[in-house]
């Protein structure tokens, strides 16, 4: 197991290293981390849950044209060169295509206790600093403005609209990031999650001080 867990580190590290969205190694190396504290307290199987931490960004869809299967797909072949068993390869596919965060008013999906630790985790690190941070890189990025007031936030009620979404950066915390608090799984994430959002609120009340 542990060979296998080092070959991923090794593969999703050589492909994602210098990737300049936010989705980059070190924002997957943060998810594993955070997903291997967090399985310490809430259990599930840890092979699964660092596997799916690792490869669950390994071809987003927001860079793929909004294909979600794509990242399981390359996982999969992935893992089946490592010969990994299939009910694993399965399970972490499984986590890939379901972590990713569809829209404010979206039916959520039933996720295994694996997959809500691997969620947790990614959702801890798209908030606090770190997710301001990755939140204007990634509007960067996609050429998108900072603020704009005339754009207002959007709760998108399918994925279909959240995809198509191009608004100013700052609306995401509103689209997204200030809801994640109440959206975690385990009651890890939710106590680690509840300062990160104290964070970003301050935050957003100075930016908002300044722009206004």
């Amino acid at each position: 197991m542990k060979k296998i867990v080092d070959e991923t580190i090794d593969f999703v590290k050589n492909k994602l290293i210098g990737e300049g969205s936010g989705h980059d190694w070190w924002h997957v190396y943060r998810v594993y981390k955070t997903a291997t504290l967090i399985a310490k307290t809430e259990k599930g199987n840890l092979f699964v849950i660092q596997l799916a931490a690792l490869l669950h960004d390994i071809a987003d869809w927001k860079m793929h044209d909004g294909n979600i299967e794509i990242g399981a797909q390359i996982a999969g072949d992935f893992l089946t060169t490592l010969n990994a068993e299939i009910t694993i390869i399965e399970h972490v596919c499984d986590i890939i295509k379901k972590v990713s965060f569809k829209g404010a008013k979206t039916k959520r999906e039933i996720l295994t206790k694996e997959g809500q630790i691997v969620q947790d985790a990614d959702r801890l690190d798209a908030i606090g600093a770190v997710g301001i941070a990755r939140t204007f890189a990634y509007g960067g990025y996609k050429n998108r403005e900072i603020y704009n007031p005339a754009i207002k936030p959007t709760l998108h009620k399918t994925f279909e609209q959240y995809k198509k979404n191009a608004g100013p950066a700052i609306n995401h915390f509103y689209e997204k990031l200030l809801l994640l608090k109440d959206l975690m799984n385990t009651e890890t994430s939710k106590s680690m999650a509840t300062q990160r959002h104290e964070f970003m609120k301050s935050y957003l009340s100075q930016f908002h001080q300044e722009v206004e």
